[in-house]
């Protein structure tokens, strides 16, 4: 047999043990008994799959390729025959209860804010999707901060000023923008729509806003890559007739930095052949934060009292999916390794989870292009500060090295935004532009590329609104003058109703078959 040998299902399902253990993926005859006892994730998940189609499990919680890429030559059996019996599963309970929820969402024109797909999503998601989208680190103190943080700044307004025309087009990183966020690199969106991260791309190109393609996304780079519009006819006329008349979609990658540096260089050389205008680098994450939502759901899946299959007792089953999509990445990342990086791309490099005055200046020093401020959404390091308790002092910081605003440094932040009124704070407080994550993430797990479209309309009537109240016309009027941030450090925050009704809270252990 060899790669493109056709394979039967009744010899693939003769494969279904420890010691013969094959998979089908996407169509293609896959042998995994050598990786059982490496994968990330535990030998237990394959084994329910050996001898059958297990593109459906596979498919949400892997960037595609992975096994093509990682598994030798030799491991790839063929391809599968055609079959029924190997594709077609039937429906679960879990999977009714979905259809049933998505027939009864509420219509788009009631969705008024990102708090509501945020509550649609949550009811509408897998509990797994839910558990690692949701999820955060340990006691998940840095994640409600990170909300909680915005509450505390307040707004100076201007009055009686013309603001009948109001502009809230900007550039980040020298390309134009209908707005002053970009959508933040969030893995796995197969996990919460069958689309994915297209669902991110159609929307953005329609309506003029740069995505971060993540490094582990659901759909591949290039297939994310292609389904940008690349003409202005695309765009809607509300934003042709803007200053952003001949826009072209712009989009940004995200990159984890993977051991093999070679593979690194190939893809960040590949990322600038198709046109990408900025790689952002994450810099906080050697190692994946305890996301004990995201744990928990593990046991969910073993179930009460499931016997551990032969030979797996060093299975890391209480690490989630996080845990199984992240093996790959160096913690030796270090400062020296940031010239490598300008010497391989002619990209603007960006620095994202910059937490430090003194980090923020070896930034800049290093030639870089820009910081993003953020705590990785709550998800790495608990209690650490958010994005905006930073920005005030690593502005400061910045303000001694030279000219401010600096035109070649951009400080991006992200981390718990869910307003306009949140980025016009931000802003004024001396961010160059805002990433927003989750919200996207939602708008999309609960109605699709329509979802995300709802979102910028939402986010866009917000930036109008706010803008006209606080008495300027256009982003470059926005000043430290316009908000009082004397209370950012103080933890006295007045309760965000919203947000508290979607926040689901950490869970303790269960006793098993207690309903104590």
């Amino acid at each position: 047999m060899g790669p493109s040998s056709l394979i039967p299902a009744q010899v693939v399902a003769q494969h279904a043990t420890r010691e013969s253990c094959w998979i089908i993926v996407h169509n293609k005859v896959y042998d995994m008994t050598d990786f059982l006892d490496e994968h990330p994730g535990g030998s237990r998940i394959i084994l329910r799959y050996a001898g059958k189609d297990a593109t459906a499990a596979y498919e949400p919680i892997h960037p595609p390729n992975m096994i093509s890429s990682n598994l030798p030559p030799e491991k790839h059996i063929g391809i599968a025959e055609p079959s029924a019996s190997l594709v077609e599963t039937p429906q679960t309970e879990e999977e009714k209860k979905r259809e049933l929820l998505l027939s009864s969402r509420p219509p788009l024109d009631e969705i008024l804010n990102l708090h509501d797909f945020e509550a649609v999503a949550r009811a509408v998601l897998p509990p797994k999707a839910w558990a690692y989208y949701s999820s955060a680190s340990d006691d998940e103190i840095a994640i409600r901060e990170n909300r909680a943080a915005f509450q505390r700044v307040w707004f100076l307004p201007r009055i009686l000023r013309d603001v009948t025309k109001v502009d809230w087009s900007t550039t980040i990183l020298g390309q134009k923008s209908s707005l002053p966020i970009y959508i933040s690199a969030t893995a796995l969106g197969k996990l919460g729509h069958p689309d994915g991260e297209l669902n991110l791309t159609r929307a953005a190109g329609k309506h003029g806003i740069i995505q971060m393609i993540p490094t582990l996304a659901s759909c591949s780079f290039d297939e994310i890559v292609d389904a940008c519009p690349t003409k202005s006819t695309s765009i809607p006329s509300a934003v042709r007739a803007s200053p952003l008349s001949d826009y072209v979609q712009h989009i940004m990658l995200h990159r984890y930095v993977n051991r093999d540096r070679e593979l690194t260089k190939k893809y960040v050389q590949h990322a600038e052949k198709r046109g990408v205008s900025g790689l952002f680098i994450t810099v906080d994450a050697p190692q994946l934060g305890r996301r004990e939502k995201d744990m928990r759901m593990k046991f969910v899946d073993d179930g009460a009292g499931a016997k551990v299959q032969e030979g797996q007792s060093g299975v890391k089953k209480d690490q989630g999916i996080a845990r199984a999509i992240s093996s790959f990445i160096d913690p030796s990342l270090a400062w020296k390794d940031i010239p490598w990086f300008r010497s391989i791309t002619k990209m603007p490099i960006v620095l994202k989870g910059v937490a430090s005055p003194q980090d923020a200046i070896m930034a800049l020093e290093a030639g870089v292009q820009g910081i993003v401020l953020s705590n990785h959404g709550g998800r790495q390091l608990d209690n650490a500060r958010s994005g905006l308790e930073n920005l005030v002092d690593i502005v400061a910081a910045l303000k001694t090295r030279g000219p401010w605003p600096n035109p070649k440094f951009s400080v991006f932040i992200d981390g718990g935004v869910r307003r306009a009124s949140d980025v016009l704070k931000a802003l004024a407080l001396g961010a160059s532009a805002v990433g927003v994550g989750r919200g996207f993430l939602y708008a999309f797990s609960s109605y699709g590329q329509e979802g995300v479209e709802r979102a910028i309309e939402i986010l866009r009537d917000e930036f109008e609104m706010n803008m006209r109240l606080l008495g300027i016309t256009n982003l470059s009027e926005i000043n430290p003058d316009l908000v009082d941030a004397s209370r950012l450090g103080t933890g006295l925050t007045p309760t965000d109703n919203l947000y508290s009704a979607t926040y689901q809270p950490l869970s303790l252990a269960q006793f098993r078959g207690s309903k104590l």
